[in-house]
Parts: structure tokens; sequence; C-alpha cells
């Protein structure tokens, strides 16, 4: 166990999240190594009477993996990770970012579903419930979660699985950290490449309309193994781009087919068929596409989402609207489809509206904290005008912090009071509260 308090060396780059906005002064960061560690911290959290808060990945973008003048609970050194090939599964330690996951699972050829973002930390994205490429063929990653351990504010070491707690692992398939703090994870894996078809592809931003409308017609009846999505934003200046469109607006679709290789170029040709200017699509080790999105730590982040039924040609003219109006080049407009496996399994977590088949996702991200109002403008107005189209659900790890109600669209009321009589089991005073939190009953 190691204490980090403020005055330490190490204080200021200990506290700091993926998100720039954020700048909260815990008054004690608690590097926990072990399951006894945890236990320690808490006790100390009581004893000293202060508030707490669970810090693994770090890239809650709410920012709810710290607290001011509290105790941070900081999972970040339980890096262990256990693959057993021959069952399918792996036992994840709660501080393993989902680079470090891949990287262990993918030498076995296997692999979950894990964040589009290769720091993200398991434990999290996970508890949230877990959307990324492999969802539509693998599920959410909250859906292939087999046990967890954590620690009650009280002390206690618990394992939930099918045979014991087995409430508290369903509340934990997208419940968040509400519940205790996560010392591990078991998850079930299967075989993913090592290559799949995978990559993306660009075209300047006046073709947007074009694009997109043949996406959403592509993606829409799209086969479970095609994980994809269509962004607004402007390209790098990598190689790979040609120089007229380094750093110029465009739109991009990505492309993950987890499935036979031929049959994945075959559906990557509807849209290479548009003529992209730029075409990534190809063999690829799955890690190194699921790390391509992967931003650098230190910048401002504001986002927010919506569920959507359908993707008319109405809203989809307000994604693009705001697409071409972002308010700094590294600001980012998503949509993605969902559909296949996460539908099929909604009964296996306390998500709700996992029937929706498109989630709208305004990603802002910039350097300069006198954009601020401008970025958090441009989310919120995109909020408002897609509202109409919208189906009142929302993932919780795709925004900040929006108010209780959000909270319970997430999981619908009778999903939340669920949640809530697991939250008054194992956090009756609600002493996990910094998170998307779950009031208890």
């Amino acid at each position: 166990m190691e204490w980090i308090k403020p005055g330490d060396a190490e204080y200021d780059s200990e506290r700091a999240l993926f998100n720039a906005m954020i700048d909260k002064r815990p008054a004690l960061i608690a590097k926990c190594a072990t399951a006894a560690d945890v236990v320690a911290a808490l006790e100390r959290a009581q004893a000293d009477s202060l508030g707490v808060a669970v810090r693994s990945g770090g890239h809650s973008v709410a920012g709810m993996s710290t607290v001011d003048d509290g105790l941070v609970v900081d999972v970040r050194p339980m890096k262990g990770i256990e693959v057993d090939a021959g069952a399918r599964t792996a036992r994840v330690g709660g501080g393993v970012t989902w680079g470090e996951l891949d990287a262990a699972t993918q030498a076995h050829g296997l692999a979950v579903t894990g964040g589009r973002v290769s720091t993200t930390g398991v434990s999290g994205f996970t508890l949230g419930g877990g959307s990324g490429w492999l969802e539509r063929s693998l599920g959410l990653a909250c859906d292939n979660l087999r046990a967890v351990e954590l620690v009650t504010v009280d002390g206690r070491e618990v394992r939930a699985d099918a045979q014991t707690n087995s409430e508290l692992l369903w509340a934990s398939r997208g419940g968040g950290g509400n519940f205790g703090v996560v010392t591990a994870l078991e998850f079930d894996l299967h075989p993913v490449g090592p290559e799949l078809i995978a990559g993306l592809m660009m075209w300047p931003a006046d073709a947007a309309t074009e694009i997109a409308r043949a996406f959403r017609d592509w993606a829409d009846d799209a086969p479970n193994e095609l994980g994809s999505g269509v962004v607004m934003l402007n390209a790098p200046p990598e190689e790979f781009v040609p120089e007229s469109l380094q750093l110029q607006p465009v739109v991009g679709v990505a492309i993950c087919w987890n499935g036979d290789q031929a049959a994945g170029l075959e559906a990557a040709a509807t849209m290479r068929d548009l003529g992209p200017v730029v075409d990534l699509v190809g063999p690829m080790p799955y890690p190194v596409f699921n790390s391509m999105l992967d931003d650098p730590p230190g910048m401002r982040q504001y986002w927010s989402a919506e569920y959507h039924a359908a993707m008319p040609d109405a809203a989809l003219d307000i994604w693009i609207k705001y697409g071409h109006s972002r308010p700094s080049p590294t600001t980012q407009q998503l949509l993605l489809p969902w559909g296949g496996a996460v539908r099929e399994r909604e009964k296996e977590s306390a998500l709700a509206n996992r029937s929706s088949t498109w989630i709208s996702h305004p990603f802002g991200t910039w350097e300069d904290p006198a954009a601020d109002d401008a970025h958090r403008a441009w989310v919120k107005d995109f909020g408002t005008d897609i509202r109409p189209h919208a189906n009142g659900g929302v993932y919780l790890n795709f925004i900040g912090d929006e108010g209780g109600n959000r909270v319970v669209a997430a999981f619908g009321e009778e999903n939340y009071r669920r949640l809530q009589q697991v939250k008054a089991e194992y956090d009756p005073t609600n002493s996990l509260r910094g998170n998307q939190n779950i009031v208890p009953a």
C-alpha cells in the first residue's frame, strides 16, 4: 500500500485524469495492490470521515474517478491477468487496461468486447456496460462478465457469480461502481482474429450526406459480424492521408468484421464502392485496430449521447449539421449502430433500451480552457435538436454528470428499483456516490 498526499512529489501526476477539465484535489490517494489494501483504505476513509472515489483507468468523462478533499482508492497497481485458453476465460485485476488485456488474450487468439480506446480501464468500462467494436457479435463486455470480486464499504470481500450473490452480478453488469470497489473480474472469452478485416475509410466532408446515408442503410441491416461507426472529424496529419486533406474536415467510416475474412471484404465493398480518398480497411490485428482511436491525455472533454430506435433522414441531417459545425478540429461527431448480440442478450444486464439501433455521440475534445463554453454549448444544442428523434435511453459511459433522471433512463424504472435494492444491501449509506449514482432503497 502506498499513500500519496498533497505536497508529495507525485501528487499532481497521480491525481490527473484523462479529462483535463477535471482538476480535483483529493486529501489522500491510496495506491492499492491487493484486496487487503482496499479494506485498509476504506477503513481510513471511514475513520477520517472522507468521501470516497475509485480510480482505475481514469477515463470517466464526468471525472467520477476522483473527489475533492476525500480519498481516492486507486486500483491501478492491480495488474494481474490470468488467461485459461482451454476454458476460454480470463481473470483480470481491477487496474488492467484494455490494451493490456487484449495483448494477453490475443496471444491465444481470444478476446472479449473491449473499449474503443485501449487506455480505458477494464473495470469502469465493463461495470458501465462495455460498448465496443465486437459488441454486435459478442455482446457488451458486461454480458461476458462471469464473476466479479469486490470490497464493500464495510470491509467485506465479496464474490458474485451465477451461483453466489447472483443478484450482485446482475447489478454489476451495467450498474457501475455503486456496490463496492472491484478488485477482480472474470470474463468469458471468444475466438477473435488474430487478424480481422478492419480499418478506416475517409471522404472529404462535403460528401457527408451521401456517405452517412449510405452507411446508415448498409449498417442498419448488417450481419452481426460487422462492428462499425461513422464519424465526422478532421483528418490526422499522417502520411496515409493525402497532403491536401490533412487536418481538413472529413467523414470517416470505421469497420471491424469479426468473422470470415472473405465475407468481411465483400461486406466492406459496399462502402469502398463510394470511392474513399483514404482506405485502410484490410487484414489487421485486432489490438492494432482497437487502439487506432486512442486520444492523448491532457485534452479537455465534454460528451453526451442519445439512443435511437431509427435514424431517419431528418435525424441524420441534424447529426450532419452538427458534424459540420464542430467547434474545434479535435472534436468528433460519432454515430454507432447497435443491434445484433446487443439486442439478443438484453436480459443479462441492468441496462435498458438495448433494442435501440443507433447511438449518437457528440464527442467534444479540445485544449484551450477559453473554448469550454463553446464546446459545452455545441454538445447541449445537439442534444436539444436530436432529442425528438431519440427514444429516451442513454449509455452512461458516454456522458458526463447529467443528473439522476438520466441515470434512471439508462436502466428503466423497473431495473432501477431492482438496482436500488442491491445498493441498499451492499452500500446502504451511499458512501460510493462518486459515480452515475444509484440511490439505495
